[in-house]
């Protein structure tokens, strides 16, 4: 059963929702030298960091995540204390980086700080569960959510999502790539690798005819875990997340006009992605976010589905910035390339894929 869509916040490197989709639409890069880190120890030196974000507030991801809750819950109009709203938060590195500075500061360290139930209870929503599940930890709440509705155990929920940088989490990229890259290239033929970026989102789910508008619908999540790799991706276990969304969702993948990628600029993911994607045979329109905004980790799935929802409803669809050269594994797929594309598409399919094979692929539809 399909849940309405009532509001989406979301915060990225450009700004708010409104900013960012412009930003897409104009084909900008966010990418920016990286400050606060060594360079040289990390083997890292640009992002796509929030301007003045994680560098200054010692809780970043719940500062970004507690603005994001506030705005949806205003946008949705639902209050609270008069239906059963519950919440859920999925991030890949929670607070790290306030650990990571209580260390290197000999500082002490508030550790319920890691959950975020606070961020979201001082936005309006007493109690949050988070998830710390990777790079698809957005997708997985967000089925989470649904299955909440459709079981009859919440009116609404807000489904958030929120990431900063963090130094293990550059150095570990870092470390993995001969040169540093310059900027995520995602499905390019030269791609170079991924770079972080930073910012949150909050979406809220409800049950039909509970909001006084609807964005959209989300049809169905599709999940699989693997387990295949510590990082690597399976074609199998990618694969498998997209027919179980359309399997969910009573639809078939050539219903589907839009796919918002994963899109890593990565050696192994874009390959693979594509591969699953052409082998799909259904939406052949692809476009990509990460060379505009970078990964934001946990974050991804609803940055990703925040711009699918734009798309459907503006009939047109950003290019994926930085791409020059696809990749052949993308041959017979439509990537969006150099300019908008117009769509009269009514379903889109996002992709979030994480390591250890942590799947998520979400299908949203049109209101109607």
């Amino acid at each position: 059963m399909p849940v309405e869509i009532a509001a989406s916040a979301v915060r990225t490197c450009f700004g708010d929702g409104d900013a960012t989709f412009a930003a897409l639409l104009g084909g900008r890069c966010g990418v920016a030298p990286l400050s606060g880190y060594d360079p040289a120890a990390v083997h890292v030196r640009h992002g796509y960091p929030i301007p003045d974000g994680s560098g200054g507030e010692l809780w970043p991801a719940a500062g970004w995540l507690r603005d994001c809750v506030r705005r949806a819950l205003a946008d949705a109009a639902l209050d609270p204390a008069r239906h059963r709203v519950a919440a859920l938060v999925g991030t890949g590195l929670r607070e790290l980086r306030a650990v990571e500075r209580a260390v290197a500061d000999r500082a002490p360290f508030r550790a319920g700080g890691l959950h975020f139930r606070s961020a979201v209870a001082d936005a309006g929503v007493p109690g949050a569960v988070t998830v710390a599940n990777a790079c698809s930890a957005g997708g997985h709440v967000l089925a989470l959510a649904q299955d909440m509705i459709e079981l009859g155990e919440a009116d609404a929920v807000v489904v958030a999502a929120t990431d900063a940088m963090t130094e293990s989490m550059l150095a570990m990229i870092g470390r993995v790539a001969d040169e540093p890259a310059d900027r995520v290239r995602p499905f390019d033929r030269d791609r170079a690798g991924v770079l972080l970026g930073e910012g949150a989102a909050a979406l809220v789910v409800t049950r039909a005819g509970l909001a006084p508008r609807v964005l959209a619908r989300v049809v169905a999540t599709g999940l699989s875990c693997d387990a295949y790799h510590e990082t690597a991706p399976s074609a199998e276990g990618v694969r498998r997340a997209m027919d179980d969304a359309y399997a969910r969702g009573a639809r078939e993948p050539a219903d589907a006009g839009l796919v918002v990628a994963h899109g890593t600029g990565t050696t192994l993911n874009d390959p693979t992605e594509a591969a699953a994607l052409v082998a799909l045979g259904g939406p052949t329109t692809v476009t990509g976010l990460k060379g505009a905004i970078g990964h934001t980790s946990g974050t991804a799935a609803l940055h990703g589905l925040d711009v699918a929802v734009r798309c459907l409803r503006a009939g047109v669809v950003p290019p994926i910035a930085g791409l020059r050269t696809p990749l052949p594994e993308a041959e017979g797929l439509d990537l969006v390339r150099d300019r908008p594309a117009r769509t009269r598409a009514t379903l889109a399919q996002v992709n979030a894929f994480g390591f250890g094979g942590v799947n998520a692929v979400t299908l949203v539809e049109a209101a109607r």
